[in-house]
């Protein structure tokens, strides 16, 4: 991948002597992540540049800058935050924080009584109307104010658990935040037209929502409290795959390299690990809305990042150009 030149704001000297600057903490968190290829060369070609133009984006406001992250199952959001994030404060002191939309999820508990009162689909986390949109409004308006030693708990959701855990055990962020990297699979998404909803577009649909009850539901959640949360965002990345089949196979090499590493461990399978067929009927509930954010985002997403069949960028798209330099 190559950045744009014109939308590049270091030299080549520059760049080099950033790179020089973070590479040991870059390298560093791609071990602790346990990331398999070599993810080196994009310190230069990608996460320098990104961070430069990040930057130059928010010019001299003092102001937390919010940066949406969305993309589909699989796609990298997480790894793209962390070394982001990494590179933001190595290489140019500016202190970053990633929230992800899944430490939002209501509780297990919550998510009952809403099946019970609305539909029974939404026992399952994921689509809008499965999120505390209040606590994360909260939590992005604390830490875009948060000065001095001051303290913001991070929500903190445990998949294995499948439940949000207790506030006393959410980590803590202390001190300013210049970058927000706010991201999830549907960070940014607007609702679909009425008309969109009426067709089922898969077996879940058809079989389980043949009225239509939960899909009308869920645009409507998306369409109300979801875009006061999504107004925070300054600038929108989406990670876009060539194609929803890709969000299903990578949702599977996720739960085969669970299932490895749980083999590994004493005591036996776990019992959590999905099979290929849960693992797609899982995927049917995030499948209407990622369809529609890959046909309708990357018109109006600033930065629009091409995805490869190895999870690497192939091609990145800079929507909103920035005049301006470090």
């Amino acid at each position: 991948m190559h950045w744009p030149l014109e939308q590049c704001f270091l030299t080549g000297e520059r760049l080099a002597a950033l790179a020089e600057r973070c590479r040991p903490a870059f390298l560093a968190e791609c071990r602790a992540m346990h990331i398999d290829n070599d993810l080196s060369p994009q310190l230069e070609s990608l996460y320098l540049p990104l961070a430069a133009w990040l930057r130059a984006r928010r010019g001299d406001q003092r102001r937390t800058q919010v940066i949406g992250v969305c993309g589909g199952q699989g796609s990298g959001k997480s790894t793209l935050c962390r070394l982001l994030g990494v590179v933001l404060e190595r290489a140019f002191h500016e202190p970053a924080v990633t929230l992800s939309i899944d430490d939002i999820y209501e509780t297990r508990e919550r998510r009952a009584e809403l099946a019970a009162q609305l539909h029974p689909l939404f026992a399952t986390r994921g689509v809008p109307g499965t999120h505390d949109v209040a606590l994360g409004l909260s939590t992005i308006e604390q830490l875009a104010s948060c000065h001095g030693r001051q303290a913001v708990a991070l929500p903190t959701f445990d998949k294995s658990m499948d439940t949000r855990l207790a506030p006393e055990k959410w980590p803590c962020h202390r001190g300013p935040v210049s970058s927000l990297l706010f991201e999830g699979w549907c960070v940014g998404a607007v609702p679909q037209d009425e008309a969109a909803l009426i067709e089922p577009i898969n077996a879940l649909e058809r079989e389980e929502d043949p009225d239509c009850v939960w899909r009308r539901a869920v645009n409507a959640r998306l369409g109300a409290d979801y875009q006061q949360l999504f107004a925070h965002i300054d600038v929108l990345i989406l990670l876009r795959v060539d194609g929803m089949h890709r969000v299903f196979q990578w949702r599977r090499l996720q739960e085969h390299k669970l299932a490895l590493a749980a083999a590994s461990k004493p005591g036996g399978p776990d019992t959590r690990i999905m099979t290929d067929q849960q693992v797609d009927r899982f995927i049917m509930h995030y499948e209407r809305l990622t369809r529609h954010i890959l046909s309708e985002m990357p018109h109006r997403a600033d930065i629009v990042f091409d995805l490869d069949g190895s999870h690497s960028a192939a091609r990145v798209h800079i929507n909103n150009p920035v005049d301006g330099a470090l």
